[in-house]
């Protein structure tokens, strides 16, 4: 059975380095940021959370 991959995911996680290495293997895989990234305080660190979109390309 072929895997299937999500056209949107919503990442989300501690505002550090592991969060951008999962964003850019994103972008690696052909995944677009979608909308701005958001930010909160959850008392004892930053979490952040981003959109990213998988678009098919379009045949002209």
């Amino acid at each position: 059975m072929p895997q299937v991959k999500e056209k949107y995911k919503l990442i989300t996680g501690k505002d550090d380095a592991s969060f951008c290495t999962r964003i850019t293997q994103l972008l690696d895989d052909g995944y677009e940021l979608y909308g701005s990234p958001a930010i909160a305080f959850n008392g004892e660190h930053m979490v952040v959370a981003q959109a990213v979109v998988k678009i098919r390309p379009q045949l002209v």
